[in-house]
């Protein structure tokens, strides 16, 4: 499945060749240049339009807020969900700003990999003093 991204597109810096072990990292050093600069605290839409921002700026391809349709046997239920973010159609990001990661942002997440036939998400929960402490990497067979 191909999601088409809302908004802008960024500008090609060779990205389509990164995979998504690459892209994690890309995203993880913007996701704390977001954190470094914003801290704690913030409202999740903050964070995403942030990083959003900075990942643009690398030149990667992001899809805001993008529908995801449901399909149940031969009933599609579109913009069922939305997904926070979503870097060149590879890797699914769940921006969270809250106390902790719970065992259903990790199973939400997973849903969302195996609905849009991704490999890899990241929850990056900027509600932490340091962002390392809240990056939670979801595989979907990787």
């Amino acid at each position: 499945m191909s999601l088409n991204a809302k908004g802008r597109k960024g500008k090609r810096k060779g990205s389509q060749r990164m995979d998504e072990n690459d892209l994690s990292g890309v995203i993880i050093g913007c996701g704390m240049r977001v954190h470094t600069a914003l801290g704690p605290g913030l409202l999740e839409s903050a964070y995403e339009e942030c990083l959003d921002y900075e990942l643009r700026k690398k030149g990667l391809n992001v899809g805001k807020q993008v529908p995801l349709p449901l399909i149940y046997e031969e009933v599609k239920l579109d913009c069922v969900y939305q997904l926070d973010l979503i870097v060149e159609n590879k890797v699914i990001i769940e921006v969270k700003s809250v106390e902790s990661i719970k065992p259903i942002h990790t199973v939400q997440l997973l849903t969302y990999l195996k609905l849009a036939n991704c490999k890899l998400g990241l929850i990056l929960n900027f509600n932490v003093l340091h962002l390392k402490e809240g990056i939670k990497r979801i595989a979907n067979q990787l």
